[in-house]
């Protein structure tokens, strides 16, 4: 298999560090509408005809530059062009940013593979139809499903934490992510103003008024939602290696697996394997699968992953039909050992249901989370309704716990109230993939039953591990809590779903 680096798999996803300063060989392309979009190129050093790799960057960042290190080198070296670029609104390219939209941003991406069919240096398949890849994290993650909907001539991706709705991962069950949020706004508000017009205006009138009343105006969530990529990947024909992070909070595991069921059961009938990684958007506190202890923020940091995103290029790209790419789903537990299937889901192992009851008083503002809003921590006992459980066997918990409510409560305001559930390894004093996730109630003083997904999970659970369920008022991973009164919870029932593994 082609040589691999760690450096590789870090480089994909450092998705707010900034670019180095170097010499690139830059050029402008013209997208449909007109608006010049400033690529960075690096034809590989072998010289010749070969396949190219489209790395895009972080969200509000410019293309990566620096040919000596990171991603760019690794491609290089392994026998590849590589191009850069600065995503439309943001470095020295113009328009308007309108966050990886299939029929803008997709669009200038197929621009640049149009140029890129031009040049001597380009491995071509057919007139216009260049051997190209795309790699990248983040909002180079999500580029890649938004252009290879309908750019077919797209012949790999390994999009990595990306989002398959912003409706859903930014504002899920109608609940600001205020944390995220005024990370991701004060970043691309920075870096947009120095090319005007810069953000689209619904970006910031979603941001003013979720950080002001915690719910978005109609128009603002059906701007958001009309974003993509959602079920429309299915189109996507190009093989795709799906990767998601078990602590990553801003895109939860739950955006990925409808990624790869839309992928895997559309018409496009593309290749695709899905890969859960101990990192993404979050920190992660349980370790990597690799030596070197735990990953940085917003890094891969995997060994493992930077070998199956190296195969994958190489059986798709250089058609190399050695490279081995591994089985079709692929996760890293929370003790830090890989496990895989032959596919999403894995063979089901049975459930482990836990119940209790009790009364959760609603307190304004926040009880738990970490100080930067994109993490959950456990709460205070005296600010949650706690059920201790031990699981029964040893189990791998992996995918969505289900939890289901039975209440009743009187509050203001009555509806749209919200309380969050979480999950607490005793242990070890920390939510499991450090992910909450808002509920919504209603406070009439009536009966009533609600019944969510939590964000998915990848634990590995030993005979007698104790844990915690937590039903909280406030985290400041979502907007703070804004109503008052008093929960009456008369069952909560949780079941967590387990796998061979």
């Amino acid at each position: 298999m082609s040589r691999v680096r760690a450096t590789l798999a870090v480089a994909l996803t450092a998705a707010f560090a900034p670019a180095a300063a170097a010499h690139a060989q830059d050029a402008t392309v013209t997208s449909f509408d007109g608006t010049a979009i400033t690529i960075h190129v690096f034809p590989s050093p072998a010289g010749g005809a070969a396949p190219t790799v489209l790395n895009g960057p972080g969200w509000s960042q410019s293309g990566d530059t620096d040919p000596t290190k990171g991603v760019i080198k690794e491609l290089n070296d392994d026998g590849y062009n590589v191009v850069t670029w600065d995503p439309r609104g943001f470095g020295t390219s113009g328009g308007v940013v309108s966050i990886d939209t299939p029929s803008i941003e997709g669009r200038d991406t197929s621009a640049i593979v149009d140029w890129v069919a031009q040049q001597p240096w380009s491995l071509n398949d057919g007139p216009g139809d260049p051997r190209v890849g795309m790699a990248g994290g983040s909002y180079g993650g999500g580029i890649q499903y938004s252009t290879a909907i309908a750019d077919h001539r797209l012949d790999a991706l390994v999009p990595v934490v990306g989002w398959h709705s912003l409706r859903t991962s930014l504002y899920k069950d109608d609940t600001f992510k205020q944390g995220w949020d005024t990370l991701l706004y004060g970043s691309g508000l920075g870096a947009a103003n120095a090319v005007p017009p810069g953000l689209d205006p619904h970006i910031t009138s979603a941001y003013e008024q979720g950080s002001k009343t915690g719910v978005l105006s109609s128009a603002d969530a059906a701007w958001f939602a009309a974003r993509g990529p959602g079920d429309a990947v299915s189109k996507i024909t190009t093989p795709t290696m799906v990767v998601g992070g078990t602590v990553d909070t801003l895109f939860p595991l739950d955006e990925d697996i409808k990624l790869y069921n839309a992928i895997k059961n559309g018409p496009g009938h593309a290749p695709v394997k899905m890969v859960w990684f101990c990192g993404g958007h979050g920190t992660c506190l349980t370790g990597t699968g690799d030596p070197g202890g735990a990953a940085p923020t917003l890094a891969l940091g995997s060994q493992h992953l930077t070998d199956l995103t190296a195969a994958w290029f190489a059986k798709y790209l250089k058609k190399d039909a050695s490279a081995n790419t591994g089985p079709g789903f692929e996760w890293l537990a929370d003790d830090a050992k890989w496990r895989s299937a032959p596919a999403w889901p894995a063979k089901a192992a049975g459930s482990i249901a836990v119940s209790g009851k009790g009364r959760l008083k609603l307190v304004k503002g926040t009880q738990s989370g970490d100080k930067t809003g994109v993490a959950a921590t456990p709460a205070p006992a005296s600010a949650s309704l706690q059920i201790a459980f031990r699981t029964p066997r040893a189990a791998q918990l992996v995918g969505a716990p289900r939890l289901t409510l039975s209440y009743s409560g009187k509050g203001t305001p009555a509806k749209g109230a919200k309380v969050f559930a979480q999950i607490v390894d005793v242990k070890r004093k920390l939510v499991v993939g450090n992910q909450v996730t808002p509920i919504p109630l209603v406070l009439d003083g009536r009966k009533h039953t609600v019944t969510r997904d939590l964000d998915p999970i990848a634990a590995a659970a030993a005979k007698g591990a104790r844990y915690t369920l937590q039903i909280i008022s406030g985290s400041t991973v979502w907007a703070p809590q804004r109503g008052t009164g008093t929960v009456t919870v008369a069952r909560a029932r949780l079941v967590l779903p387990t796998v061979k593994g």
